[in-house]
């Protein structure tokens, strides 16, 4: 089978690092370049100390045309920039990490790249609005409720994420002086990621008032993301369990668990756990990402599979850090 060439645009940063760990050692694709402005000219693992011994590809700031998908790694607001400055024959696929295409007043022809919510709409795309990696977390855990028109009138969220979350780039907050040993919220009840995970959930019930009230919070640690969703039902805990088991049969990389969930057993993986705990009508759902996989590069790779038809896992059966 010919095998797909790929570009990346914005190389060095964590993401694009995460999606060249995956390219190299996936069987269906060939890197054709790694563009990145602040290293061209330098091996891909003098940015990338991982992938030493992986690969002797370097970054560049040409472009080339014979690509069949393009990954934009960029920075929010730097992808509508580059496809306007730089046009993309309309026979190339587009996968954007950003932000900027994911709401619907933004997306023009990009389709909304959440698997277990658009698999069939991704499978006929050419260009895919990656989501976010908080959005992906929370989605996850009530999207099944969604669908069956059960969401409560009102869901309050606490979520932790890594330090990878914030970025590559240094800052007051992501310093490891600042960040070590320490905990703090930010964005309470405002973070961007509330509008995209609104869209979906009135897509799938419309009525759903988007009344969320969500807490962020940054760990101690580099990557992962653990929520936990509060809400009240009438549901029973067999009922709950049975919705969310019917709904992700068909999506290979949700898992419902009977147990309680940890960050360990999703990290370096493309997995999204979810556990329910039903306490009178207090119900709690945990659900577990690693954000830089399934938050983000490992559900890009995710995405181009479906999109040229290979089965969604390839290359993404992925070894948990689980001690």
């Amino acid at each position: 089978m010919k095998k797909i060439k790929a570009g990346i645009v914005g190389g060095a940063g964590y993401t694009g690092g995460e999606l060249l760990r995956l390219l190299i050692n996936h069987p269906s694709v060939e890197i054709e370049f790694v563009h990145s402005n602040s290293s061209a000219g330098k091996p891909v693992y003098d940015v990338h100390a991982d992938l030493f011994g992986d690969t002797s590809i370097c970054f560049t700031n040409e472009l080339s045309s014979a690509i069949d998908v393009l990954f934009l790694c960029l920075g929010h607001g730097d992808s509508k920039v580059f496809l306007e400055e730089n046009k993309i024959d309309s026979s190339k696929k587009i996968i954007d990490l950003s932000q900027d295409f994911r709401l619907k007043e933004s997306a023009g022809e990009f389709v909304y790249g959440l698997p277990e919510l658009n698999k069939v709409a991704i499978q006929k795309a050419n260009y895919i609005a990656n989501p976010g990696c908080f959005a992906t977390a929370l989605q996850l855990a009530i999207l099944p409720l969604a669908a069956e028109n059960k969401l409560p009138n009102a869901i309050y969220i606490n979520a932790l994420t890594g330090s990878t979350g914030a970025g590559q780039s240094l800052s007051a907050t992501s310093h490891f002086s600042w960040r070590a040993n320490n905990i703090s919220v930010y964005k309470a009840f405002t973070h961007q990621h509330l509008n995209e995970i609104g869209e979906s959930l009135t897509q799938l019930q419309p009525s759903f008032q988007k009344n969320i009230k969500f807490i962020p919070e940054r760990g101690d640690f580099a990557r992962g993301i653990f929520a936990s969703l509060m809400f009240e039902s009438a549901l029973s805990l067999e009922e709950l369990y049975t919705i969310y088991n019917d709904y992700y049969a068909i999506h290979p990389f949700t898992y419902v668990s009977t147990k309680g969930i940890d960050l360990k057993q999703v990290v370096n993986t493309n997995k999204c756990l979810v556990s329910i705990v039903k306490n009178g009508n207090d119900v709690l759902i945990t659900s577990a990402i690693d954000n830089l996989l399934k938050g983000a590069s490992g559900q890009a790779v995710q995405n181009m599979n479906l999109m040229f038809g290979l089965d969604e896992k390839t290359g993404l059966q992925l070894k948990a850090s689980a001690f």
